[in-house]
């Protein structure tokens, strides 16, 4: 056991790298105990339904709109998870228990959905996977909110956190995650949160250092102490001495100064030692993101996500509607080559106003292009906007999910006679390589296309047969394997002349690039913060040389 007042050092799992320190806050969870059952008269049945009608209206009213604010401001995969809590908030089933509480045991709306609530975060956090303990944290998040709607509580316990605080908890529930966006945190320390959790995707988009796996850190990490988070090496130390406090410093110092390095040379061109150049393009989501690439050096936009336009939404945007939205987002990349990839949804990504038949194993069904050839007119108004974007922007479209040179045919069966009608000449065309199948008939699918462009995330997922929300076999998703620089690789052999190109989360890994630019790779798309350090690590290495 460690003096109250000498400094320690705990270690966690690094879940967003970066350095940074601050006094630890400790925030604790909001629910607390069950309370006692408020009971009601008989009479007042009716009335206790009212309320929870309106408090359930009015919070599916607030998801909506914070989906809409967190995929603006923030990251699209994290807006889909409130348009997933407004769907399991409306559940009838829930709905239908949550009446039969109060009606069966005349009990208040406010004990009702504490009492409902936690039964269902128990019968998912007894299932094994993953994904049902994520799903037990959306049920304790959609209660707390029910909870306050009723009890009249408007403000959110983390928005009274400190400025510039090292924040200590046991887990970040999605919505805690928006507070902290408005909020300057220096560090994040998690007992819980795997690397392909909402709140890791949410710390590494914000660029906040973050460690999690810490076991009984509610219990070890004193409150109001100062912290030095290392999350590039996986150790916190608390109060530090001073010696401990300058070897921190000096770590941040160097590791800024290499940034600055970086940002200084950004704006030029990222060419090898033995003087192959490279093209370093940006994945974007909103206009901050492509304002962000342009001023660190991005030559393109690699990946516009077509997603931002249709999420929130409970109908599909118009044409119009769509060629704003992408003018919009785009703007800052004016004149240079700009990258649409078409919608991309299915599987875990469902859409409102398309009615799913609830397939028993998504991920494996009809995802990307899959599902926009059964919805012909959803993918022709996409098409259309995409032509009409080509007035303004050299602009070329992306399709997702290939697995048969079919799947390409059939969309360019709708956008040659759209070319001729709209009297715009035909963009160039690339395939999205993000199933080995797809990987393994490159030959037959390059006759169709000017460029591939590989979906690491997902070709690791179906290579790996391992989800990569699932923490239980993390150990097998593992983007940076053998097996996937060898399907690059192979596609290279098949097709040498073709322009490849990465999107995925591995484009982004420095120590990756120099593999990467070995197995034939020309172009990577990368978050915009990246774009400088990704030059960085392509000027330092040899292609042919090593």
């Amino acid at each position: 056991m460690h003096h109250k007042d000498s400094p320690f050092v705990i270690y966690g799992t690094s879940i967003s790298p970066g350095l940074g320190q601050g006094i630890t806050h400790v925030h604790q969870d909001l629910l607390g105990p069950i309370d006692v059952p408020v009971d009601i008269p008989h009479n007042q049945v009716e009335q206790e339904l009212a309320r929870l009608d309106f408090a359930t209206a009015g919070i599916s009213n607030d998801l909506v709109t914070l989906a809409t604010r967190v995929e603006k401001e923030i990251d699209l995969r994290l807006s889909e998870v409130f348009g997933s809590h407004q769907l399991m908030l409306n559940d009838p089933l829930l709905q239908q228990e949550l009446r039969q509480e109060v009606i069966d045991n005349l009990v208040s709306a406010s004990s009702a959905v504490k009492a409902v609530f936690l039964r269902w975060e128990r019968r998912f956090l007894t299932l094994e996977s993953q994904f049902a303990r994520d799903k037990g944290d959306d049920m304790r998040d959609i209660s707390i909110r029910l909870h306050n709607a009723l009890v009249g509580v408007t403000v959110h316990p983390l928005e009274e956190i400190p400025q510039g605080c090292v924040l200590i908890a046991s887990r970040l529930l999605p919505s805690d995650t928006v507070f902290l966006s408005d909020r300057a945190i220096s560090a994040v320390l998690l007992e819980y949160g795997s690397s392909g959790s909402h709140a890791a995707l949410f710390v590494r988009q914000m660029g906040v250092p973050c460690l999690s796996g810490i076991p009984d850190l509610m219990k070890t990490v004193p409150a109001d102490v100062l912290a030095l988070v290392d999350a590039d090496a996986g150790n916190v130390t608390l109060r530090p001495e001073k010696r401990q406090q300058a070897i921190f410093h000096q770590k941040v110092e160097t590791k800024a100064q290499a940034y600055r390095l970086a940002i200084e040379n950004a704006r030029g061109p990222a060419v090898t030692l033995d003087g192959i150049k490279i093209s370093v393009v940006a994945n974007v989501g909103s206009d901050h993101d492509t304002q962000q690439a342009m001023i660190n050096g991005a030559e393109g936009v690699g990946l516009y996500r077509m997603e931002q336009a249709y999420l929130g939404r409970t109908e599909p945007p118009s044409t119009a509607e769509l060629v704003a939205e992408m003018t919009q987002v785009l703007a800052a990349a004016k004149g240079r080559s700009v990258c649409v990839r078409l919608l991309d949804v299915g599987a875990d990504k469902p859409l409102p106003f398309l009615a799913f038949f609830a397939e028993s194993n998504p991920a494996l069904g009809r995802r990307g292009i899959r599902l926009l050839l059964e919805y012909p007119e959803l993918l022709r108004t996409q098409l259309r906007a995409v032509l009409e974007l080509s007035g303004e922007f050299d602009v070329r479209i992306l399709i997702p999910m290939v697995t048969l040179p079919e799947d390409i045919v059939a969309v360019k069966d709708l956008l040659l006679p759209l070319c001729c009608e709209m009297h715009v000449g035909v963009p160039k065309i690339g395939a999205m390589i993000e199933t080995p199948a797809a990987a393994l008939s490159s030959k037959a699918i390059a006759r169709h296309v000017d460029f591939l462009s590989f979906g690491t995330n997902d070709l690791t997922q179906y290579t790996c047969a391992a989800d990569r929300e699932n923490a239980s076999v993390e150990r097998y998703f593992n983007d940076a394997s053998d097996p996937i620089f060898r399907l690059l690789s192979l596609v290279h052999e098949d097709v040498p002349h073709m322009p490849l190109s990465v999107c995925g989360e591995l484009a982004g890994r420095p120590e990756h690039v120099a593999k990467l630019l070995t197995c034939g790779i020309r172009t990577l798309s990368v978050a915009a913060p990246l774009i400088p350090i990704v030059k960085e690590a392509i000027r330092n290495c040899s292609i042919y040389s090593d």
